[in-house]
């Protein structure tokens, strides 16, 4: 799955001159917390909400409402946004978007197409993919379970399943507890709860969990 496919778009943008009040303003009625900045249709930087927040005056300030209106209405985007924008393009996928953002502890990257902001890829998004991923609105047994890292434990698992009328409605391998092994979650529908236990149990090293749900 790429970018392209999952990004938000079309994307709001803000011109680097608007201030900061009108800016909280517009993310606060487009229901968002971070916005490309742009200037003669290229990126100059990016602003989040928290950005906005903390350039402005203190609940414990001394200022009356006049003073602090008047200092907020000076105080443009272009004084608190990022700079040094990272970004990745449509045909990007999403687990190196995902390695992007955690790697450099941020949450959003804009979509680029020829120097142009074409959308914008969050850490909301990537929660809805993992969401589906797991399946967590489909209903089914759902399992985790260790197995040996070895060619051909998948397909006796995958095949020991279905050969019994299972379908796999979410499908997930990650890293087990060494290198010898992996932690395998998935969500099959269409067989009981102790039927797929039984069918695992010689298969995999340990079940981890199992339960049904959604």
């Amino acid at each position: 799955m790429l970018v392209g496919e999952r990004m938000k778009r079309p994307v709001i943008t803000i011109k680097p001159e608007m201030p900061i009040i009108e800016a909280l303003d517009l993310m606060r009625k487009e229901h968002i917390r971070r916005a490309p900045i742009v200037k003669d249709r290229k990126l100059i930087g990016i602003v989040s909400e928290k950005d906005l927040l903390n350039a402005s005056p203190s609940s414990a300030t001394s200022l009356s409402i006049w003073e602090m209106n008047y200092l907020l209405s000076k105080v443009q985007v272009k004084d608190v946004m990022t700079k040094n924008v990272l970004t990745v393009s449509e045909d990007t996928t999403l687990e190196e978007a995902a390695r992007i953002m955690s790697d450099n502890k941020i949450g959003c990257l804009p979509v680029m197409r020829d120097e142009h902001v074409v959308g914008i890829i969050t850490e909301t998004d990537l929660f809805k993919i993992f969401l589906e991923l797991l399946g967590a609105r489909e209903m089914g047994v759902r399992v985790s379970a260790l197995i040996r890292d070895e060619r051909g434990q998948l397909a006796k698992l995958t095949h020991a399943l279905t050969n019994q009328g299972g379908n796999f409605v979410a499908f997930g391998l990650f890293f087990g507890e060494d290198s010898s092994n992996r932690l395998l979650t998935f969500k099959v529908e269409g067989i009981e709860l102790e039927k797929v236990k039984e069918l695992l149990e010689p298969i995999v090293i340990r079940i981890v969990d199992i339960r049904n749900t959604p």
